[in-house]
């Protein structure tokens, strides 16, 4: 390969060295003219074109001319800042693909809190449209019952002891958990009690109200805002509790062909987890 076939570029001081025709991929595009000279903008100087751009950002748009497909990182989050620079370089397919609902648009996770109050019980049935966040709950939420302790040589004149019995709330589906705190009827004498700990709070508690405000307080810990509540039942007391976080796609992979000149119409887009 001659070097007449190779052409470099200094963008913000990164530098970049790729052939001419991944550069002139698209005729009406500003890259095209910088390098038939016909954009006084820019300059040859010591070899190199010096592009007074964001380089980082560039190598994103680099990557796209050479493979003809969007392929971003993971953590990727300046969608509007390489749109902006698509822009500049005036590479509509690529600004049609960023324009796409699904890059642009945040997402918002929701969650619903339902709370039952029953004489000594509470009842807890939490709801989200991320799972994820489900399963985030499902690891702090421990749930403790009261069981008599297997009975000993002494007990006969002794009440007796109780344990608590570790366990983690039930899963009816990827989407809830449910769990309960309060006391229970063991037997015709005894009554247990339920604990719910959720971390890193330490506390034991087993008043539903102090559970809820606990339960919200860690939602509000992990971005989200409460929007609304509301009692569905007066009768017995059923409250549900609404809380919204908005949040762009952490990565976003759109695999696409692109044909030069041609209006990209996305057919498959993949988030990466």
């Amino acid at each position: 390969m001659s070097s007449q076939e190779l052409v470099t570029l200094n963008v913000g001081g990164k530098i970049f060295t790729t052939r001419f025709s991944t550069i002139k991929q698209f005729p009406t595009s500003r890259l095209t003219r910088m390098l038939d000279g016909r954009d006084q903008e820019f300059k040859m100087d010591g070899g190199q074109i010096f592009v007074d751009r964001d380089g980082v950002l560039f190598s994103f748009i680099l990557d796209f001319l050479r493979t003809q497909r969007l392929i971003l990182p993971t953590d990727f989050s300046d969608y509007l800042r390489l749109q902006r620079e698509a822009l500049f370089y005036e590479l509509d397919p690529l600004v049609d693909l960023l324009n796409q609902e699904l890059l642009l648009q945040p997402r918002p996770a929701l969650m619903q809190v339902y709370f039952l109050s029953r004489n000594t019980q509470a009842f807890f049935r939490v709801f989200g449209s991320c799972s994820k966040t489900i399963e985030m709950l499902t690891g702090r939420i421990t749930v403790f019952i009261e069981q008599p302790s297997a009975p000993t040589w002494s007990s006969n004149c002794c009440p007796p002891q109780m344990t608590l019995l570790p366990l983690p709330p039930q899963r009816p589906s990827y989407h809830d958990l449910v769990f309960q705190c309060g006391s229970d009827s063991i037997t015709d004498n005894q009554t247990g009690v339920r604990y719910v700990s959720i971390k890193p709070d330490s506390r034991k508690l087993a008043n539903g109200t102090n559970v809820l405000g606990l339960l919200i307080d860690t939602l509000l810990m992990e971005g989200f805002h409460l929007i609304g509540n509301r009692t569905l039942s007066s009768e017995d007391k059923t409250e549900c509790y609404s809380f919204e976080r908005i949040k762009r796609p952490e990565a976003l992979t759109m695999n696409k062909t692109v044909k030069p000149e041609a209006a990209i119409m996305p057919e498959q887009s993949q988030k990466k987890k």
